[in-house]
């Protein structure tokens, strides 16, 4: 009832769209991972939108909006990079709930890959001992005696390595890896290309999400087309369908990509594309830069009132 509350506030007469993003749905907590929500809080959350909201596919959804046909309460539900938990644990519960996605696929990790991200995190988690000595990475000692500290440590990393140039963020982090002795650049966390083709075959939308998920203000023009285009021929070839729908990496809009990307994607056969900006889609958005909106926490309510403040910005 309380989650109720919110909604009554929806604007009443905005044609307005809500693009939600999720990463990975975790069959338990990951403490080292608490941004990620688990299959127990994404069930209620979709239960929470398929009793709320209209929610459709990600292109027909576009669509209603510049038709100006769309219901009053409308979202999407997209996951980015290809985690296996999308098809593992995310898909029987939006099955469960007869829910349309959209997983952006980062091609080069399918198979057995690791995004730099989840080895930074399997590396901390397997460093032994009260503190990580990164000084050959330039930063000093880090603590290691609580949680509190090797979440500070994975965050500060992170950061570290978000923007470096590729080569030198590959080579740092098989320096990280050497230095904790744990963790591996390989594991079973992305999707395998058969997986990739089962989503598309029950129903999800395959979307395009580059090769490396490189930051494309990082690459040459040259590079930022190559990821942009290899990435969607390996996905159709592995779907046998036209991919229609981009992700931009890491997404936030000027910082990540620039407009001459946006013409890229637009050019290369693309129908729309999506970033990590906050805010919701209308009439006058620009359909090659849709914002999306993360949901953050475990309490319906205040998923509901987040939503509500998104659709009012």
């Amino acid at each position: 009832m309380i989650a109720r509350l919110p909604m009554l506030l929806w604007p009443l007469h905005r044609q307005i769209l809500t693009i939600l993003i999720y990463h990975r749905v975790l069959p338990e907590p990951d403490p080292l991972r608490p941004g990620e929500v688990t299959a127990d809080t994404f069930d209620r959350q979709m239960q929470f939108l398929a009793k709320h909201f209209a929610v459709l596919p990600l292109l027909e959804a576009v669509g209603q909006v510049r038709r100006g046909s769309l219901p009053r309460r409308t979202c999407c539900i997209t996951f980015d990079d290809g985690y296996a938990d999308n098809l593992t644990v995310a898909l029987p519960i939006l099955e469960k709930h007869r829910l349309p996605a959209t997983v952006f696929v980062t091609t080069g990790y399918l198979d057995g890959k690791k995004m730099f991200n989840d080895a930074v995190i399997d590396a901390v988690a397997a460093a032994d001992g009260p503190s990580l000595d990164l000084r050959e990475l330039g930063e000093g000692e880090l603590p290691l005696m609580t949680l509190a500290d090797r979440q500070a440590a994975i965050a500060r990393i992170l950061r570290k390595l978000r923007y470096q140039p590729p080569q030198e963020r590959a080579a740092a982090v098989a320096k990280l890896l050497a230095i904790t002795g744990g963790g591996s650049q390989h594991g079973d966390i992305m999707l395998t290309s058969d997986q990739v083709g089962e989503l598309s075959r029950r129903g999800v939308e395959i979307g395009g999400h580059t090769v490396t998920h490189n930051i494309l203000t990082n690459l040459d023009d040259d590079q930022a087309r190559q990821e942009i285009v290899s990435g969607k021929q390996h996905l159709e070839a592995l779907t046998g369908k036209a991919v229609r729908v981009f992700a931009y990496p890491n997404g936030q809009p000027h910082r990540d990509y620039a407009q001459h990307h946006v013409t890229m994607v637009r050019d290369v056969g693309f129908e729309l594309a999506v970033t990590t900006a906050n805010g919701v889609c209308n009439f006058s958005s620009d359909i090659f830069q849709l914002p999306r909106f993360i949901p953050w926490g475990s309490s319906i309510t205040a998923m509901a009132a987040r939503m509500m403040r998104n659709a009012w910005v």
